[in-house]
């Protein structure tokens, strides 16, 4: 009796072992390795004009940061946040509910590293800065989910228990100023009509991120690697089913 059938069945099973294998290993592939990183060396509850570092790692080959848009976590208002350093021609603004820097485009794979000064932290555990960092091709890299171990984390700082004593400052000048009657009125018209479209675009942004999931492009990577696996299998079969006859 001829061996053909049961080789041909084998052959199958190897076909369908490659294609679950291939598919399980995309599925289970870990988060992005580039994010956004934050760091200070005064991380403790309500300490003051606390120094906070950022650094936007590049995920593009082909185009530079040109923007980075701040979601302020609860705790810390847009008017106790100055700009420190940054980008060569970059600018701050701040925002209903952050700030933006941003200026003419790093180059392509360059990190966009900025620092600012928050003039106290809040008394909590840790803090959550959800950013938005756009290329000059204007793509979108979301840093806005709060678990980890997602594919897009937002950038945590992690703090230490608040010193024995300390205690939440009085209101800063910059807010009592913008709530008085008599401040001037064109010094903040022009900040305030730059910073209204960013912050619409990030809330639209962060809500529509927020359902998590893969993106589009990993379920197309995951489809063509499955296609490339069973079409070399299906070509061994054939081959072997020729040799055969």
């Amino acid at each position: 009796m001829s061996t053909a059938p049961s080789q041909h069945a084998t052959a199958r099973r190897l076909t369908l072992a490659a294609v679950a294998s291939a598919a399980l290993l995309l599925l289970t592939a870990g988060p992005a390795a580039a994010h956004v990183e934050v760091k200070s060396d005064k991380a403790q509850a309500l300490a003051e004009n606390v120094e906070i570092s950022f650094d936007a790692e590049a995920e593009s080959d082909t185009a530079g940061i040109a923007e980075v848009r701040v979601i302020l976590p609860a705790g810390i208002a847009p008017g106790d946040v100055t700009y420190g350093e940054g980008p060569k021609g970059w600018k701050f603004t701040a925002a209903d509910d952050g700030y933006t820097i941003k200026g003419p485009a790093l180059k392509a794979g360059v990190n966009a590293e900025y620092s600012v000064v928050v003039r106290q932290l809040p008394d909590v555990k840790e803090l959550a800065f959800k950013s938005l960092q756009t290329y000059s091709d204007g793509k979108i890299d979301r840093w806005i989910e709060l678990d980890e171990s997602s594919e897009q984390p937002a950038p945590v700082l992690k703090l230490k228990a608040a010193a024995p004593g300390a205690k939440p400052v009085s209101p800063s000048p910059s807010e009592t100023a913008s709530e008085s009657p008599s401040a001037s009125p064109t010094p903040t018209a022009e900040p305030t009509q730059a910073s209204a479209t960013p912050t619409a675009s990030a809330s639209a942004e962060a809500a529509s991120d927020d359902d998590g999931g893969m993106s589009a492009g990993a379920w197309i990577g995951i489809g063509a690697a499955v296609v490339v696996v069973a079409g070399a299998a299906v070509y061994l079969v054939r081959r072997r089913a020729a040799g055969q006859q």
